[in-house]
Parts: structure tokens; sequence; C-alpha cells
């Protein structure tokens, strides 16, 4: 294997650790998966050019933005090869090669496969985010109650689920639930009793979380006492840093430092003390929230800076987060960014290569973004609901480690269209011991719970567009508008399409493409038998 390394720290015939620069010819065939979650549509990488950085704060056309979900320094290959780090490094593949900057660097050959890569990198924790976000859906009140959340809306909210024949889960209320950003209590004009709002969300079977982000809004009491304090982030030239994000201009929270973890936290666990509230979604922290320059407690990168605002989380088992770096194998539920509500590669096409590019970075508990889209500007947007959209990320979801709604289906759906989203509940119920055996698994072993079809075969990695649950069920959700069937590749082995009702039809051999029917209620699922 042609391997080149400099200024190499240790060799051995299957470990390589180098300090700045490793260069690797490619396997014929042999394709990678890692780095960030938000190139997964880009994965998996070896037969074109591309090109990272993982500590970068922009994106790559120079705009304001960067990696917007979870990242870690990681790839692995199907030819049993990962490069790992601690640090963020920058990599490139061209030219069949690909070559890796960065501190630290380490190439790893197990000799093995894609499973082995993966396995030889984990790192699990033994532990899980609390089980019911996986068992049951996840209710977000941002599309239904945009920046106007109140008691009575979210209860109301809350008697609706269960009116249209939806399954009690979890109620994230979003953003504006608090007077101010950094001042974590409820509004009392929004909220005027939120201890019998919890109580009567609790009777009705709901667990409950609570949108927070590091920001502090300018010129309020907490900005003050905080500023005093020394306790937010400042720029190079010593100024609080006021960054602006998708909500106008705000101070950041230095999480790099104790004093400020416990000022937010003393807060949220007031919350869980005093109202009953059981956890948090935490939301930005995001790497382009940080500058190089910044003046921080442990003077932490942006990656860095991310990275403790995600360690947080592991306070609390209801919890949520878009953005981490590298937090693989942590118990930690991880959300894909917001998506606009449309079909391809840069809506529901999406979904499925970027959950495995978390898998595969050791981001177990995953989450598509909230069904049909949370990306609040293109959805106001809309002059009309695509129901057949709405109903298909559904199915898609339902499948998923965890599955969020946000957009109530039984307001914007059709008797027809909202019976097909109950049937994908019904999937998701009969799924869920496979689906909650393998999570518990995947907090011992490191292993995913979805995979992509080049985890039980190398050959099939360029399929993207569905993904195994374990090793012993194929789910190719239905990704086209108006398709009356779907082509799905089937591994080797034997497999029996899986309904609702059990088994149906025929084993088939793998190693083969069937086009299976696909009317409105079908999720295509294959079971290994």
């Amino acid at each position: 294997m042609p391997v080149h390394g400099t200024r190499l720290s240790e060799a051995s015939a299957r470990r390589f650790v180098t300090e700045f620069a490793i260069s690797v010819a490619l396997e014929p065939g042999e394709r990678w998966w890692g780095g960030s979650s938000t190139d997964g549509i880009l994965m998996p990488y070896g037969d074109a050019h591309f090109s990272q950085d993982l500590a970068r704060t922009t994106s790559l056309d120079g705009r304001v933005g960067g990696p917007s979900n979870q990242a870690a320094p990681v790839l692995v290959s199907t030819a049993g090869r990962a490069v790992a780090s601690v640090d963020p490094f920058s990599f490139t593949f061209c030219n069949g090669r690909l070559d890796v900057r960065g501190p630290g660097l380490q190439l790893i050959e197990t000799g093995g496969a894609l499973r082995d890569a993966l396995r030889a990198v984990a790192a699990p924790s033994g532990l899980l985010p609390a089980r019911k976000l996986i068992t049951a859906p996840q209710y977000c009140t941002w599309i239904e109650m945009p920046h106007s959340p109140t008691q009575e809306r979210v209860v109301g909210f809350a008697r609706d689920i269960l009116a249209a024949g939806m399954p009690a889960g979890t109620i994230i209320v979003d953003d504006c639930w608090s007077p101010g950003y950094g001042n974590w209590t409820f509004d009392p004009a929004r909220f005027p009793e939120p201890a019998m709002m919890l109580d009567e969300l609790h009777r009705l079977g709901f667990s409950v979380m609570l949108w927070v982000v590091p920001f502090v809004s300018p010129d309020s009491r907490a900005f003050r006492e905080l500023n005093g304090r020394n306790l937010l982030v400042r720029t190079g030239d010593g100024h609080v840093a006021v960054r602006e994000w998708w909500n106008g201009y705000s101070a950041l929270l230095d999480v790099s430092n104790p004093s400020a973890v416990s000022w937010l936290t003393e807060q949220l666990d007031d919350l869980l003390q005093i109202h009953g509230v059981d956890g948090f979604k935490f939301d930005a922290g995001d790497v382009r929230d940080y500058f190089p320059d910044d003046q921080n407690y442990q003077q932490s990168t942006p990656v860095e800076m991310c990275q403790h605002w995600a360690r947080i989380g592991l306070r609390y088992s209801f919890n949520e987060f878009r953005a981490c770096w590298n937090m693989p194998g942590q118990p930690l539920g991880q959300r894909l960014q917001d998506k606009p509500p449309m079909w391809g590669p840069l809506g529901l096409g999406s979904l499925i290569p970027e959950m495995l590019a978390q898998s595969m970075m050791g981001y177990a508990v995953v989450s598509p973004d909230m069904i049909g889209g949370g990306e609040i500007t293109a959805m106001e947007g809309q002059s009309s609901i695509d129901q057949e959209f709405i109903v298909r990320y559904a199915q898609l979801a339902s499948l998923s480690p965890m599955m969020q709604f946000s957009m109530l289906p039984s307001r914007v759906l059709d008797e027809r269209h909202h019976t097909a989203v109950l049937q994908a509940l019904r999937m998701r119920e009969e799924m869920m011991p496979v689906i909650i055996e393998l999570a518990e698994e995947s907090a011992q072993t490191g292993e995913p719970i979805i995979r992509p079809l080049a985890y039980q075969d190398a050959p099939l990695a360029e399929v993207t567009d569905q993904f195994m649950l374990g090793s012993d069920y194929v789910v190719a959700p239905v990704l086209e508008s108006r398709a009356d069937s779907r082509a799905v590749v089937l591994p080797p082995g034997r497999w029996q399409l899986r309904g609702v009702d059990g088994l149906h039809g025929d084993a088939l051999n793998g190693g083969q493409t069937v086009t299976v029917p696909c009317g409105l209620e079908t999720i295509p699922v294959f079971q290994r038998v």
C-alpha cells in the first residue's frame, strides 16, 4: 500500500501517526466518508476532486456560513482505512490520492472493510440521550408558531396532535418563549402560568424541551451582568464581540469559561426543578459564530467553542443539537440543518446522504430536519403545500433514528395524505424494537444505527438514496414527486419485502436491483431472511 507521511512520529504495519501531513494512494474503487455532514450530498469521496478545511469559518464560496451541522476530524473508507485526529484538518481528494494536513494525524489501516475502519475510530460512551426522543415523535413549535409561542397555543398544539390520532412524544418550544436571549425564564406575558402548562402537557403524555442559544441580547440585564464578570466572548482588540446571526445581533456567552457555563446551567436547572421542564434544544453555537482571534477564557478555537457548547448538553438527557464538533458517540440527539420544502438534492434528496455522513462520523442518534422542512423563510414563501412531499418526508423520517414534526399534518393535509402519514407512524411503531435495539448496541460498540449499503458490501458505495437499518433491513424511501415505483438495490443475501403487517411476496436474491410499486402509503423496506 503506497503511503507517504511527512515527519512520522510513530509507524507500524497498520497505524501511522504524523504531525503535519499524509498522502495516500487510493485503492481501485475505494470510497470515503467523513469531515462535515453538510457535505454529505457529495459523499462518498474518491472519484472526483474535493477539498475541505474543517477549521474554516466561512463557506467555500466565501460567504459567512461554514459548516452548520455536525463535523468531526475523521475519515473512513471502504478499504478499511481511517484518518483521524483530535484537531481540525484539511483534506483533498484529487487524481487518485488523498492528501491530509493538520496536527496529530493518524492513518489507520485495519486490513478490513468500512465497518472495521469505523470501529477503529469509534468512541462509544455507553450512553444514549433520553430514549423517548427515539421511541416517540418530537413536535417542534417552530413552523406552527414561529417567534410566537404562547402558553395557550402550545397546549392547543399538543391537544391537536392527539386529536389527529398521532402519539404523544416530546414538545419542543422554540424561539421566543423567554423575554430575551440570555434571560432563560418564561416570558410572563406569553406564559403566565408555566408550571400549570407543564403539568397539563405531562398529563397528556408529552415531555417538554425548550430552545436555548449561547447568544445574549445587547443592552439587557443579562448582558450587563455578564460583561461585568468578563463572561462574554471578546474580539481580538478586547471589545465585547457582537455577532450577526439569523435573529439580528447579539453577544456570545463564553462557554469555555466554567463560570459562564454555571451561570447558564443554573437557569436551565431551575427550569427543570421549578417548572418541570425535561430538557433543551441547544441551537446555534456554530463554528461560524466564532473568530480565530477571539479572546475567551481557555483561548479556544472556533471548533473548540462549538464543542464546549455541545458538552453542556451532556448534562441533560433530553437534548438536541444542530451543530456539533467532534462529539461522536456522546448521548446527544443530532438534527440536520434547516431544509427548504423542496424535492431534489437541496431538499428531500439531501437527507439520506447527510444522515449517512452523520452516522459515518459517529453521530448515531440522528434526525432529518423537521418534516416538511424547517427553513422558515422558504416555508413562509410557499403559496401552497405539496401534500405528497409532506408524506414522503414523513416516511423517510419514520425509519430514521429520530423523527420530528413541526408543521401539523392534520392542518395542512387532506384525509388521504394524512392517513398516509399515520401509516408511516404505524410502520415506525412496528420497527421500533429494531431501532431501539440498534441504538442500544450503538451506544456500546459505536456502530451506526443507519448505514450506507457499502457498510454491507463495498461495491455499493455509490448507492446513497437508500440506507440500511443495522445489517438486516434495507430502507428505500420514495424521493421523487408522483413516483409510482421505486428501484431498490439489494445487497448480497436473501431479502423479503416488509410491510406494517409483516413480510410480503417471495424472498429475493440480493446482488440485484428490483423495482417496487410504491403507492402513497408505501415505504419500500426489505428484511433479510
